[in-house]
């Protein structure tokens, strides 16, 4: 059974005081890696408002791109948790922006994973059905899921990622969709639809057949469904999360 907790360890990079898993391999999967920056010999201007760098004019570089900026254009500190950073960082406009819209899911979203809701789940074309407490780990490394069975995927070899969302517009029919993990559709807790249930593929450690799963809200009448849907649409943003850091 993997282990929900890993040590962690403060280290001081160029950019600031992180804390990071002692080991490298248990590093969250939302994570991501500090960016090279641009050398200062090959920066003789901001790359934003091309300002040329002098005694006055200093050159900074933002902690998520690693380009180079002069103070105007990189002067917010914002918080970087995808970077372990302990403290605010300095980053340009632009990153800035992306890094504040994060925050919702580390403040918000993240937790609500972590605390869990519960689902009915089929494994492959079985129409078997299991209700399961699904919730995400500590160390954000994988999807534990309690029932009668003990179940663990691991979050980083999940592939695909789509939510099934159901309509509710007073007048109009229920209208099923899927979101995949490479769409931008982004599903609210409050707007004309709302999440019921997702289907995921993945592979497990070892092993190169593709496996699926497919979580829908349970019928128990004990079971809270604006939780379940809850945790749908944060799985929905921790997916695009995960699809960004692949390609970071």
């Amino acid at each position: 059974m993997s282990t929900d907790r890993d040590g962690k360890k403060l280290v001081r990079s160029p950019s600031g005081l992180r804390m990071v898993p002692e080991n490298r391999a248990h590093c969250s999967p939302f994570c991501l890696e500090e960016p090279q920056w641009v050398p200062d010999k090959e920066c003789p201007r901001c790359m934003h408002c091309d300002a040329k760098f002098d005694f006055i004019t200093r050159k900074h570089h933002c902690r998520r791109c690693g380009k180079c900026f002069c103070d105007k254009c990189c002067s917010k500190k914002v918080p970087l948790p995808r970077m372990c950073f302990v403290d605010p960082v300095r980053q340009c406009g632009e990153c800035s922006v992306i890094s504040q819209k994060e925050m919702e899911f580390y403040d918000r979203q993240l937790k609500v994973l972590m605390n869990g809701a519960t689902f009915s789940i089929t494994h492959g074309c079985s129409e078997k059905s299991e209700t399961v407490v699904c919730r995400l780990s500590n160390n954000h490394r994988y999807l534990f899921l309690d029932g009668e069975t003990h179940y663990e995927i691991e979050v980083s070899r999940i592939l695909t990622v789509q939510i099934l969302t159901e309509g509710f517009t007073p007048g109009d029919k229920d209208i099923h969709t899927y979101t995949s993990l490479l769409e931008s559709q982004c599903i609210t807790e409050g707007g004309n639809s709302r999440a019921i249930g997702m289907l995921i593929q993945y592979k497990k450690q070892g092993c190169d057949d593709l496996k699926q799963m497919k979580f829908t809200t349970s019928e128990d009448i004990n079971c809270n469904k604006k939780m379940s849907a809850s945790w749908l649409a944060a799985m929905h943003k921790a997916a695009k999360l995960l699809y960004e850091s692949r390609e970071q």
